[in-house]
């Protein structure tokens, strides 16, 4: 069957041609049949036309689109020390990427949170991060096309820095969800696919000192309240108001699906709160939300679905995607607990199947590909490397030169439980 919307263009279209039809002479007719200009049109069975149309125009086929999401993107000093040249004093992050590329690049959508910022020299780690900007084509050549900015660490070098991060990633051809250059952009990005138009909304945790003025880890952020999408614990109802009207304009907009992306939850946890569970229910009960990713805690937490109130359809819900890379790892972190999953992060995947003719989602499903971060020294350099598990690891030539196969298979076992996913 036709889908409405495609019938009543069509119908639309047909209709015009015969009233133009009706309304010509006998001669630009070519004397076909006698025109009676005192005729009602009344004659044509709409009904036929109906069923001739469908006979003619076939539907669209459904769309399939494979949206790709990754947790933290972290740059501690060593991996920037790892990544620089001395001769030419530049930086080069093309290598932690080599073995996801093909996963990142060869999904419709791929998302990761940029959990630093790009705000110049002098660059640093913890606690107030700022890279360079080689990270940011590093990230286009690994196939990103979304970078979430809304994180604890979006002001760590202040208003400034977050203009100037976002300003490096568009100078990157890399769109950007969840900071915004003024008030008059939207607090969605969209991104388009085979058509659909996919809206990717960002929101991070923050807090209010004494005076009501906005706080980000600690540090005072007023002048980027309009900025930054950001909810408080203290304030969560009103906030998730501000994002539910956020899925409205996003939908106004054109947004077929929509994503939120959650910074939230507790640090090294491995499996979700209170708070994450709550905010998860209410956006999947009170906003029209597809798809919901999740970052911060620095570990992997589990995926689940849950059914919407509002459409009926299921909900992939990805609580935490852990850390894509970082310097976080068992050795630098000996006293934290859950140390060795700080090493193991996952590209959570989400297949969509969807009806081009009336603009709706047919069905969702999710899966994931655990990572692990191998770090080794080679060349007398430190070397990172994101390590997707998976059946190669016993001939993947990184782990081979750097002895740690174990560790990478117990990752991939320590994933795979706390997902959920097989």
């Amino acid at each position: 069957m036709l889908g409405k919307r495609t019938f009543a263009c069509v119908l639309a279209v047909l209709l015009l041609g015969v009233l133009i039809a009706c309304q010509s002479t006998p001669a630009e007719q070519g004397n076909v049949y006698e025109y009676d200009p005192y005729e009602p049109y009344d004659s044509y069975d709409l009904y036929e036309l109906y069923e001739e149309l469908e006979e003619i125009i076939e539907e669209l086929p459904p769309v399939s689109i494979l949206i790709s999401a990754v947790g933290d993107i972290m740059m501690h000093m060593p991996q920037i020390n790892a990544a620089h040249d001395t001769e030419t004093d530049t930086h080069d992050f093309h290598n932690n990427f080599i073995y996801v590329k093909n996963y990142l690049i060869n999904s419709d959508l791929t998302i990761g949170n940029l959990e630093t910022t790009f705000g110049g020299r002098p660059y640093a780690g913890f606690p107030r991060f700022s890279a360079p900007d080689a990270v940011a084509p590093a990230l286009k050549t690994a196939g990103f096309d979304v970078i979430v900015t809304a994180n604890n660490h979006t002001v760590d070098r202040g208003k400034a820095g977050l203009l100037r991060t976002i300003d490096v990633l568009l100078e990157n051809a890399l769109v950007v969800s969840g900071s915004r250059f003024d008030e008059t952009q939207p607090r969605f990005a969209m991104f388009e696919v085979q058509g659909v138009n996919i809206a990717i909304i960002a929101y991070t945790y923050a807090s209010s000192d004494a005076a009501g003025r906005l706080q980000v880890n600690g540090i005072p952020a007023e002048d980027s309240r309009q900025l930054l999408n950001y909810f408080r614990y203290t304030h969560l109802y009103e906030d998730l108001e501000n994002a539910r009207l956020d899925v409205l304009d996003a939908r106004a907009a054109g947004a077929d699906i929509v994503i939120m992306y959650y910074h939230w939850g507790n640090e090294y946890f491995i499996t979700s709160n209170d708070w994450q569970r709550r905010i998860a229910a209410r956006t999947v009960n009170y906003m029209y939300v597809d798809i919901i990713f999740g970052s911060h805690p620095h570990v992997l937490q589990e995926a689940v679905y849950l059914t919407s109130e509002l459409t009926g359809r299921q909900v992939p819900v990805f609580y935490s995607l852990g850390n894509f890379i970082s310097n976080q790892r068992r050795e630098t972190l000996p006293t934290t607990r859950n140390n060795r999953h700080t090493e193991t992060g996952a590209i959570a995947q989400v297949r969509v199947e969807f009806d081009p003719n009336n603009r709706e989602i047919i069905s969702t499903s999710k899966s994931a590909i655990p990572t692990w971060v191998d770090l080794h020294r080679y060349g007398g350099r430190a070397v990172y490397t994101i390590i997707p598990l998976n059946e190669h690891l016993e001939t993947n030539s990184i782990l081979a030169r750097s002895g740690h196969l174990g560790r990478a298979q117990r990752a991939w076992e320590d994933a795979i439980g706390i997902l959920g996913i097989n």
